[in-house]
């Protein structure tokens, strides 16, 4: 995620945030134009539910998101869609919330609507079409964003076809923490989530409706074997012994269909935390480091790279570097993985996908 400035003090400013704490203007997000804006309230009585004047846009006039009665959005719409209860860009693909009057599930749902901002952010950046359910009935986006209910069974995080499902209480720290740890993943958080649960959705878009089927099964096997019981042996078997030599996770031997969101959700990791380097202007080249690897460039554009091998170049000085500030604070590796030849390849193969587009 670049960083952004505020056009009134000039202060930096990060993504989520809804007022500029240097000079406590407003901000609101324009998605048409990837800008951060300090804004101007035009009409007083109103409030937050009123029209607002950009100054990054001084001649258009905003209105914010629904979401930003809950403190949940920062996003702005145009203000002749509406009168304050349209939703923007990246909210319109909720299709189901949980009750917001409960204060539990209001601070689960302002954590999950960051990371889907995120998401959604990444995916424009990328040029990926992201069709809703109006655009798409049967097949387009749509977020459930459920709550467990005493005495039913939970719902479960996946994907059917368009239909991204997230249990809120993953957005809790110590549930997610204490899932990792049953399950034995090296890393969970709701990014992870939303960027693996995309990698399905545009499995579907740009594998299976993009004429790429044979050679996606090339690499990541063939997806026709049956789903359940490929998860069913997986969960009591676990994972092949060798497998950090062709997949980037344990998860992802269970189906093709995981392999290739796994790898997906990494490939979105690796290009916004680029970005984001490139952003406050790091250039990292360990001493040492291996031939073929490139010191990361202030300069770099990960949305634009022509070859995974450019991105991977920069990419392990970077995590090397990640890696070792995090054990400095005693903490674990901010990024837990392998990138063997083969994932590398698989990466390539979405690289790919994603320039096509």
């Amino acid at each position: 995620m670049r960083l952004f400035l505020c056009q009134f003090c000039g202060a930096r400013l990060y993504f989520e945030n809804r007022y500029c704490e240097s000079c406590n203007h407003w901000l609101g997000y324009l998605s048409d134009t990837d800008t951060l804006s300090a804004l101007v309230c035009l009409d007083e009585e109103a409030g937050s539910a009123g029209l607002w004047q950009p100054l990054a846009a001084p001649d258009r006039r905003v209105r914010f998101c629904a979401n930003a009665l809950y403190d949940a959005c920062n996003w702005v719409v145009p203000a002749e869609l509406g009168n304050g209860a349209v939703l923007c860009e990246a909210c319109r693909f909720n299709r189901i919330v949980p009750d917001l009057d409960d204060t539990t599930n209001l601070a689960r749902f302002r954590r999950i609507e960051l990371a889907e901002h995120w998401l959604i952010y990444t995916l424009r950046q990328l040029g990926l079409p992201i069709p809703d359910r109006l655009e798409d009935p049967a097949h387009g986006l749509e977020f459930h964003f459920l709550a467990p209910v005493p005495g039913k069974p939970k719902p479960l995080t996946g994907h059917d076809e368009g239909v991204i499902v997230l249990n809120i209480e993953e957005a809790e720290d110590a549930i997610r923490e204490r899932n990792r740890a049953a399950m034995g993943e090296p890393y969970r958080t709701l990014s992870g989530h939303f960027r693996h649960e995309i990698g399905n959705f545009y499995w579907d878009i740009l594998v299976r409706d993009g004429d790429k089927l044979a050679d996606c099964r090339a690499l990541f096997g063939d997806d026709r074997q049956d789903y359940a019981e490929a998860l069913k042996r997986h969960y009591a078997e676990g994972a092949p012994p060798g497998w950090q030599d062709h997949y980037i996770s344990a998860y992802a031997t269970a189906h093709p269909w995981e392999d290739f969101a796994e790898t997906w959700a990494q490939y979105l990791h690796i290009v916004d935390t680029i970005e984001t380097a490139t952003a406050f202007g790091l250039r990292v080249k360990p001493p040492g480091e291996a031939a073929g690897t490139a010191p990361l460039a202030a300069d770099f554009d990960p949305y634009r790279a022509k070859s995974i091998e450019e991105m991977v170049a920069m990419w392990l000085p970077l995590t090397f570097a990640m890696n070792s500030l995090a054990r400095s604070m005693g903490h674990g590796d901010l990024y837990p993985f392998i990138l063997s030849p083969a994932v590398i390849e698989k990466l390539g193969f979405i690289n790919d996908l994603v320039r096509r587009r």
